[in-house]
């Protein structure tokens, strides 16, 4: 049903502490917090190392705790990894094979028990599960994973630690119900109508008073009857006029209300929704239109908050959503290789506008097709659509990951490549639970092969594993990218403790590949350091590998702004791209756009760029000169003034032009440079008339009523022509100085010559940007985060790739 927050006379106590677990019958039993899982209790105990983790798949598990009480009680498990049996003062209650699948127990309590949870070895159940797929699987293993219900995390080496998921990973709570009311089910259904939002409620209860009392349905201060169409169902609809619409952040305000019932004297919380309308946009492609509205939507993959507890607190998602806000993406994906998140996640997603598309947790293999089988695929969908009914954020469900294109890349022919599973139980769950949203039968899918660019939803790799240059994220014609831009992403120095970065084994351990491929994805980057910035990274690792290092961090976040360019300049054909991935699982050069402790790395300041609302861009369009694009998602126009300079040796203007433009909400305009200038200027070096008369383009948006030269800048975009080289160094005259703002502080930046990739590093502190390129003259004013509480005074130093010794700054105590 529909989350239930609350329900007068109902007390749902947490079973989170007294536990106790011990691995093995010879294991010495431990503290263990619940929700938690084995790897957690031993982490917590210093007895854990990711590289080299205990064998819990090959020990059984136990956790104990005492339980009192007295009288009928319900005992509700919101999930268990994975073969458990749990016990009471030594009798079997209840045995659960789906780490998925939340399970509930009636229980009487006359005093003090014993609970014990026994969780089993989960590789002999492995080993013995019969029948195989039609293909081989590299991604996970062993291949008897295709049968059982628990997540592929600690099963896949190329990237993944080794940390199986075993335990009540999911909260465990005792229920006590006193008063005459009980809800057995919620059916709650919100959309928009016209300008109206529009909610229809149906309430399964059981009801102990006799007859049937008066009810109401509460939406904000909208208050409408509910009518008993049985004698333990109530049903009815309430309409808001005008009502203020939920929007991902980047378009509106993502506006809530909250939702209750009273029945009699009871009440019931049904938490808050959100009025909105998701259509998938019509063509052989895949774009979300928002309330009528077309978004373009961008992100990354989600991976984890910590990939040995699994948490699903509040706490734990906070700093990880809403650094994805701060970075401007609209839209996380939850791959099929992953688990289910908590109703913390969606909750939080819903307040701070952040679309979800939702895998559901199948991916790369070959599944059963019996009914048991697909029965169980059925409730474990069920119930993770009953519990986010409510929730704006979650935008489009998906069968699950990269089973499509296994079979068709392992030359299967076409009619292998569905199954019953994804066509059938999962599309048949999510018609009948969330006809609302769109469903898309696999993660990549549509058009001749399943992972063609052109069509439907595809893995696009062509910039990244593949090696294609840049131009191709055009000539692909992506259509949606449900996952892109996989790279090692270098962390910020001392991210890997104890670790020398680049020649140490250890930290080529944790470089994220491909099992079974000659190359990482280290070897990636290392080919994009070389056709873009004309280094030579086996020579810089050997004879200046921190500069290899800053190197390598600036040029992953460089092609994905310019991936991203192309994506969303007027005129593409792209709905939408989320990079693979957010955050890094472990310590080291992962795919994660924020390393595995929250902190950002380059390329996330580089997305942060690439996704702002109101944005300018620049395409390189060869002999027709540079484009200017003019994008502004908003639902308000926006007065401004656009400035492109061209610039000499870094810092003398040879071409400067402005004009004021009005961006109309929801637009994207595309505009010609050379219309802007009043002469014939070769802002791309495509004539090559003679030698290049500039080194570097900046355009720039600001909001218009400033004098010139000043105004709060909305937007930049830079481009160097191929005849120049960003990265030669300059004396740039670059400054720094902190400056106690508030109770904050900020760092004031100036440059005499244009400087690129500006970074600041800080041992106590975090710049909230960084990695960009500062403008000649322009003093740029950048927030300093504390990286701890009591950080005291900022103390660190700037420097630019393009520029000579770093700056040092020191702000006064």
């Amino acid at each position: 049903m529909a989350r239930v927050v609350s329900v007068s006379g109902r007390a749902a106590t947490s079973l989170s502490d007294g536990w106790e677990m011990r691995v093995g019958e010879d294991g010495e039993w431990i503290q263990a917090v619940v929700p938690g899982t084995a790897a957690q209790a031993l982490r917590d105990a210093g007895l854990l190392s990711l590289d080299r983790p205990p064998p819990l798949h090959d020990r059984d598990v136990v956790y104990r705790r005492r339980l009192a009480g007295e009288g009928a009680r319900r005992l509700r498990f919101h999930g268990l990894a994975t073969i458990a049996e749990v016990s009471l003062d030594g009798e079997r209650i209840l045995a659960s094979d789906s780490m998925f699948e939340a399970q509930e127990v009636p229980v009487t309590l006359r005093g003090e028990h014993d609970l014990t949870i026994l969780f089993r070895a989960l590789n002999p159940v492995l080993k013995a599960q019969r029948g195989r797929g039609r293909w081989p699987v590299r991604l996970a293993g062993p291949a008897g994973l295709r049968a059982v219900r628990t997540t592929l995390f600690g099963h896949m080496p190329g990237w993944c630690p080794p940390i199986p998921a075993v335990g009540p990973w999911r909260p465990v709570e005792l229920i006590e119900e006193s008063g005459p009311l009980r809800v057995l089910a919620a059916d709650l259904r919100s959309t928009l109508d016209g300008a109206d939002g529009r909610l229809r409620l149906e309430l399964s209860v059981a009801w102990d008073r006799g007859g049937q009392p008066p009810a109401e349905l509460e939406v904000g201060e909208v208050r409408a009857p509910l009518g008993w169409t049985g004698p333990d169902r109530l049903a009815g609809e309430v309409r808001i006029p005008d009502v203020e619409p939920w929007w991902p952040h980047t378009h509106g305000s993502p506006t809530l209300y909250p939702v209750g019932v009273t029945i009699g004297d009871q009440r019931v919380d049904l938490g808050r929704t959100g009025f909105r309308t998701i259509e998938r946009a019509e063509g052989d492609g895949f774009a979300l239109r928002i309330n009528g509205e077309p978004v373009f939507c961008r992100g990354a993959c989600w991976s984890s908050a910590d990939v040995v507890g699994l948490p699903g607190s509040r706490e734990a998602y906070a700093p990880w959503l809403h650094l994805a806000r701060e970075a401007g993406m609209n839209m996380l994906r939850l791959p099929g290789i992953t688990t289910y998140e908590g109703d913390a996640f969606f909750e939080l997603c819903d307040e701070l506008g952040i679309l979800v598309w939702q895998d559901f947790m199948f991916a790369n293999f070959d599944y059963p097709a019996d009914e048991a089988f697909l029965g169980k695929v059925r409730r474990e969908a069920a119930q993770l659509l009953d519990r986010t009914q409510a929730s704006p954020s979650l935008a489009v469900l998906c069968g699950g990951s990269e089973a499509e294109q296994q079979a068709a890349m392992l030359g299967l022919p076409r009619t292998a490549w569905s199954q019953p599973v994804f066509e059938t139980a999962l599309r048949g769950e999510a018609a009948r639970w969330r006809p609302d949203l769109p469903y898309v039968s696999n993660s990549p899918t549509g058009g001749p092969l399943p992972f063609a660019a052109s069509a439907g939803v595809t893995h696009y790799y062509g910039v990244g594993a593949y090696r294609r240059p840049l131009e191709d994220a055009r000539r692909a014609e992506v259509r949606f990218a449900t996952e892109c831009l996989a790279f090692a992403n270098v962390p910020e120095p001392g991210a890997l403790p104890g670790v020398p970065p680049v020649h140490d084994p250890r930290w080529k351990a944790r470089v994220p590949r491909d099992p079974g491929a000659p190359w990482d994805f280290e070897d990636v980057r290392d080919h994009y350091l070389r056709t873009l910035f004309g280094a030579d990274p086996p020579a810089l690792r050997y004879e200046d590998p921190d500069r290899y290092l800053r190197l390598s961090r600036a040029v992953t976040g460089a092609v994905m702004e310019a991936v991203f360019a192309e994506w969303r300049r007027a005129g593409s054909s792209c709905g939408g791209g989320l990079v693979w991935m957010f955050q890094d699982l472990w310590p080291g050069a992962g795919w994660g756009v924020v390393d595995s402790t929250g902190t950002p790395k380059a390329a996330w300041h580089a997305l942060r760029r690439a996704f702002r609302p109101v944005q300018v861009l620049l395409t390189d369009e060869g002999v027709n000169g540079l484009a200017v694009h003019l994008l502004n998602e908003t639902a308000r126009p926006v007065e401004a003034v656009l400035r492109l300079t061209a610039l000499r040796g870094g810092e003398t203007p040879v071409v400067r032009a402005e004009r004021p433009v009005t961006l109309a909400p929801r637009s994207a305009n595309a505009i010609p440079a050379a219309e802007l200038l009043d002469r014939f200027f070769d802002l791309t070096y495509a004539y090559r008339f003679g030698p290049p008369a500039h080194d570097a383009t900046v355009a720039a948006l600001v909001e218009a009523g400033v004098e010139a030269g000043s105004g709060r800048l909305l937007a930049e975009a830079f481009h160097v022509p191929p005849s120049a080289n960003p990265l030669e160094r300059h004396d740039l005259g670059l400054s720094a100085a902190a400056v106690r703002v508030g109770e904050g502080w900020e760092l004031r930046l100036r440059a005499r010559r244009l400087a690129c990739w500006v970074h600041v590093e800080d041992d106590g502190f975090r710049a909230a940007e960084d990695w960009f390129h500062l403008p000649p003259g322009e003093e740029r004013c950048v927030r300093l985060i504390p990286k701890v509480r009591g950080a005291g005074v900022p103390d660190g130093e700037v420097c630019a790739l393009n520029g000579g010794m770093p700056v040092r700054f020191r702000g006064d105590a």
